[in-house]
């Protein structure tokens, strides 16, 4: 048995002009959201061994935010793929570095959202219910993964917690 905990960016600005989008940086707001939902991760002991993160501006300054807040992030892994890519890309990612250790993946909704709905079929009714009220920006889902080592699938997760700063 192990975790996943699956962390949309914190809120980002506007892109200016001739801004790419993957450029967008966080805003004041966003980096006091990251900064407090790392505070929640170290107070709730959700460490993860590994992080993938997204290679846009405002996962990578999500993660600092969190770790400056005392989450504990691990190894941390760049991936491509998790800015654009679906949820059978970020399932694909999770996959190639395995869920045998906790492991914190920051992505870009509306693939947090869809893949926390694929991957939970049930977990605590609080929990739940926050989860399908949307995926708020620094919101983190606390998944268990049991079950034999292999892919991820659908329903094979339970959701423990929805955190939101």
């Amino acid at each position: 048995m192990s975790k996943l905990f699956l962390l949309r960016h914190a809120h980002a600005g506007w892109a200016q002009p001739g801004m790419r989008d993957a450029e967008r940086p966080l805003d004041d707001a966003g980096r006091a959201e990251a900064i407090e939902t790392g505070r929640l991760m170290q107070e709730a002991g959700h460490a993860a061994a590994v992080t993938l993160c997204s290679t846009a501006m405002r996962t990578r300054e999500t993660l600092l935010g969190i770790k400056t807040g005392g989450a504990q992030a691990g190894r941390e892994v760049f991936v491509d793929a998790l800015y654009q890519g679906g949820v059978d890309d970020y399932l694909a990612a999770i996959g190639e570095h395995g869920i045998d250790t906790p492991l914190l993946l920051i992505g870009h909704n509306p693939v947090m959202h869809d893949l926390a709905q694929v991957l939970c079929n049930s977990g605590e009714q609080d929990a739940m219910d926050r989860l399908h009220t949307g995926f708020p920006t620094s919101g983190l889902a606390v998944i268990r993964i049991s079950g034999a080592p292999g892919p991820l699938s659908s329903g094979s997760g339970f959701l423990e917690a929805f955190l939101k700063p």
